[in-house]
């Protein structure tokens, strides 16, 4: 009976086993509260890392714009400039030491679209910028004249063998009343400033005084506001203009 007792006790402490391994298992209240409690410490480590990582970017971005604010406007476009020629002084630098032109290298680079671009754009470009000061008249004036100018190879050649070094003048050479010009180049002249005294016509702005016309202003802005006026509403007004000039205006 004794052994039957222990027989049938025996079998039971594996359950008995179990249940306690299952307590140990789950976690206390206060274990669970500490790894709670340490998750919420590494989020808040992370952020506090986030934190301040953001905050040292934009302290960065505030210098870095803070001294872009104190260059010049125009800085970017400088310093562009300033890289574009580096670069080419590199290159040029390189081309000297293989011996070879550095214009010529630079022309083979050049696609042929890049090269009509340019043309295209240099025809469209209109190098008069209007009135500015006299010397810059007079300068565009020269580039104009220069532009136009054909030279003949077979009278330079004529002139070469008839003054022979003399061509070439230099410091002490006289050759004031010795050129005599061509009728052809005194005809070329003419009709070039024939074509400017028609062109300096066309350009005027001043308009004739005439000194018949009524005066129908106080000074001169109120002159030029009425001739507006008569260009735009003349012929709707020009009755009752008419009938104000002769009294009979109802």
């Amino acid at each position: 009976m004794a052994a039957e007792v222990v027989e049938r006790d025996c079998p039971a402490a594996p359950d008995g086993g179990s249940s306690g391994s299952e307590d140990e298992a789950q976690p206390s209240p206060a274990a669970a509260a500490a790894q709670k409690r340490e998750g919420w410490l590494r989020k808040f480590r992370e952020l506090h890392m986030k934190r301040n990582e953001a905050r040292k970017l934009n302290h960065q971005e505030v210098v870095e714009e803070d001294k872009r604010l104190k260059l010049p406007p125009n800085w970017e476009a400088k310093k562009a400039r300033l890289e574009w020629e580096l670069k080419v002084e590199e290159k040029k630098k390189e081309c000297a030491a293989r011996g070879e032109d550095y214009e010529r290298v630079k022309l083979l680079e050049i696609s042929a679209e890049d090269a009509e671009r340019w043309e295209r754009k240099k025809k469209r470009k209109n190098p008069d910028l209007g009135f500015s000061d006299y010397a810059a008249a007079q300068l565009r004036q020269y580039q104009r004249l220069t532009r136009q100018i054909k030279p003949d190879l077979e009278q330079y050649e004529k002139l070469k063998e008839q003054y022979g070094e003399a061509l070439y003048p230099t410091s002490d050479s006289l050759l004031h009343g010795t050129h005599v010009p061509t009728k052809e180049g005194i005809d070329r002249m003419v009709a070039d400033l024939e074509k400017q005294i028609e062109k300096r016509e066309k350009y005027s702005r001043r308009r004739p005084y005439n000194d018949d016309a009524d005066i129908d202003y106080i000074n001169e802005r109120n002159a030029k506001f009425n001739k507006k006026a008569e260009r735009f509403y003349g012929k709707y007004t020009a009755e009752i203009k008419q009938n104000l000039e002769r009294g009979t205006a109802v």
